[in-house]
């Protein structure tokens, strides 16, 4: 058994004995509802050993379990060995949800805690909702994290900085008129902003308090006649205070925000996103508050002129690391020298860092060579780094952060001569890409609509993969971004021209090999726009770096999907060969992106 997690679960079950708790739940999420947390909001990973970004823990007195998606059965499986937590495989018919098994295994009259700044409006209302036809009741105010975790980390004090408007192309003063205005469309005066990403568009301004996410802790009160920023007073240096006062924007500190909202005058109307606000500051907030969906979600996600030019600017100096990267891949398969998957992820890094604008990495890279590949986000570690050998397949998924754009690509490549297996796999997931990066659609479509492209070739072979086929992606922001989304289940978003959307079907065969293609694509209006049927979109592709041609098999695409991979391979070649350094690179990529013949 891991001595060190039982023992905090067996300290976590004697606090909720104390305080007659008879389920606790613990989200992998902070004070503003993020995905990608930074240290000190670690609670659930503290308690169980599972650092996957999606997952939520639950314990109760004779119980320890923990909730993830498909992208993490296989990571969590490994790491809750031996821990005594049981892994719910969420999404699958058989795994009943977190409240089904609380309402089924709890007695009426029991009390279910969560601790109510980490939790938001919406979850709270769905747990009271559902805890109450069972007699349960919800105790928001449950955090024992706080007496437990010694040495807890601090809330991060990173340097804020400026965002420059050449690069977000429209100023701060734009953005807080716009969202205000939405608001006041929404009979509010003032908007509460708790979403790190929201703040760091609207402001201008970035900072490195959570790895590869370039957003400061902070909440946001703006109004017509008093906008405040609550972070840490040692985040704000003279030079960024000064760019704050020139908006209109004063600070306040961060653990100010509570005391700030009770004290709001009685005729205040603020406007509040239920979904991304802790339940304990809108409580605080109470009935001031006019919810609905966020203001800043459409236009964040549309991207202005000047960040799809800077975005195409980013790709394409990723392109020309990539080629570096893969380039010395294969000069050490050549050599016999000794290539691991952490070596991926340092040489992936390096490469990067020697463009323009590079800031960091928009996730931590998953390298994943054979049946690592299979583990969706599988994160090498120094004890479980496999040494890549002249055989298989090798998945690198992997991004940066640059000023100008954010990136996201994966590619699968064989390492060595590929098996029919191999090739047949790959060329089914590549014919689901070109569905969808082909796909041409009226004004009005969600993501959800499309999805079943991707899959089809797949499901004919009675094959699947269970995480979404596409995800937003922000501008030197977080790599995944609302509101559109390409998945099964359904999104009420549709995709709008301006929006940066990731293509990404693939295939896990556990034990064997993962595979995964992924381009970031551009929605954009299709030339059949017409006035009789209205509007169509279509999909430009902005990473700029070739498919594996030795794994496609050719036998079963079609002269359609023969001549998107040549025409794409076309347009990397003219991108990137003038960016490349000598002729040695550019032979290379010339040969990479050879025309496939039949």
């Amino acid at each position: 058994m891991n001595a060190i997690i039982t023992g905090r679960i067996d300290a976590l079950r004697k606090k909720m004995d104390e305080a007659g708790i008879a389920a606790t739940i613990i989200p992998h999420t902070d004070a503003h509802q993020s995905e990608y947390l930074a240290e000190h909001w670690q609670v659930r990973q503290w308690f169980s050993g599972f650092n996957g970004s999606a997952g939520t823990l639950v314990v109760t007195a004779d119980a320890a379990m923990l909730w993830t998606d498909s992208r993490y059965f296989l990571q969590a499986a490994e790491q809750l060995e031996g821990t005594g937590i049981t892994l719910m495989k969420d999404g699958l018919p058989s795994t009943p949800s977190i409240d089904e098994w609380l309402c089924t295994n709890l007695a009426e009259g029991s009390t279910v805690g969560v601790d109510g700044m980490v939790v938001s409006v919406n979850e709270v209302r769905r747990m009271q909702n559902c805890f109450s036809r069972y007699g349960i009741t919800l105790d928001t105010n449950f955090t024992p994290v706080n007496e437990l975790w010694n040495g807890r980390p601090v809330i991060p004090t990173d340097a804020l900085y400026v965002h420059d408007v050449k690069y977000a192309g429209e100023t701060a003063d734009s953005k807080i008129g716009r969202v205000l205005d939405a608001a006041a469309k929404a009979g509010a005066d003032a908007l509460f902003i708790s979403a790190l990403d929201e703040i760091a568009w609207t402001l201008n301004v970035r900072s490195s308090d959570v790895p590869c996410n370039p957003v400061a802790t902070a909440f946001l009160f703006l109004s017509g006649e008093r906008n405040v920023l609550f972070i840490d007073s040692a985040k704000v240096d003279e030079k960024t205070q000064a760019y704050l006062n020139s908006i209109n924007v004063e600070t306040a500190p961060y653990d100010s925000v509570a005391r700030f909202l009770a004290l709001l005058p009685k005729d205040s109307k603020v406007y509040i996103e239920p979904a991304r606000t802790a339940y304990t500051l809108a409580s605080i907030i109470g009935k001031h508050a006019v919810e609905g969906g966020s203001v800043i979600a459409m236009p964040k996600a549309i991207k202005n002129p000047t960040q799809i030019e800077g975005t195409r600017r980013a790709m394409a100096r990723d392109g020309v690391a990539l080629v570096k990267l893969f380039m010395e891949v294969e000069r050490r398969m050549a050599s016999g020298e000794k290539l691991t998957e952490l070596d991926m992820d340092t040489l992936g890094t390096k490469y990067r860092a020697e463009g323009e604008n590079y800031v960091d990495n928009s996730f931590e890279m998953i390298a994943g060579y054979g049946p690592h590949g299979a583990i969706v986000h599988y994160s090498a570690t120094p004890e479980s780094s496999s040494t890549i050998k002249p055989e298989g397949l090798l998945l690198i998924d992997s991004g940066a952060q640059y000023l100008d754009g954010t990136t996201d690509i994966t590619r699968t490549v064989a390492v060595g001569t590929p098996t029919a297996q191999e090739r047949t796999d790959f060329t089914l997931v590549m014919k689901g890409h070109i569905a969808l990066a082909t796909a041409i659609f009226p004004e009005g479509t969600r993501g959800d609509q499309l999805d079943a492209l991707a899959r089809m070739p797949l499901w004919k072979q009675g094959l699947s993969y269970l995480h979404g086929t596409g995800h937003g992606v922000g501008h030197f922001l977080n790599v995944h971004e609302g509101p559109q989304s390409v998945r099964l289940n359904h999104v009420p978003v549709a995709l709008c021209p301006g929006m940066i959307t990731s293509d990404e079907p693939g295939l896990y065969r556990a034990g064997i090999h993962g595979i995964r293609c992924e381009n970031l694509v551009l929605c954009v209006p299709s030339e059949l726009s017409n006035p009789e049927f209205g509007n169509f979109y279509t999909f430009e592709p902005l990473t700029m770096f070739p498919f594996d041609l030795n794994l496609f098999d050719l036998s079963i695409m079609t002269d359609g999907e023969i001549d998107w991979v040549n025409n794409y391979h076309a347009k990397v070649r003219a991108t990137l060969l003038p960016l490349l350094e000598n002729e040695n690179q550019r032979q290379w990529l010339t040969a990479k992106t050879a025309p496939l013949c039949r």
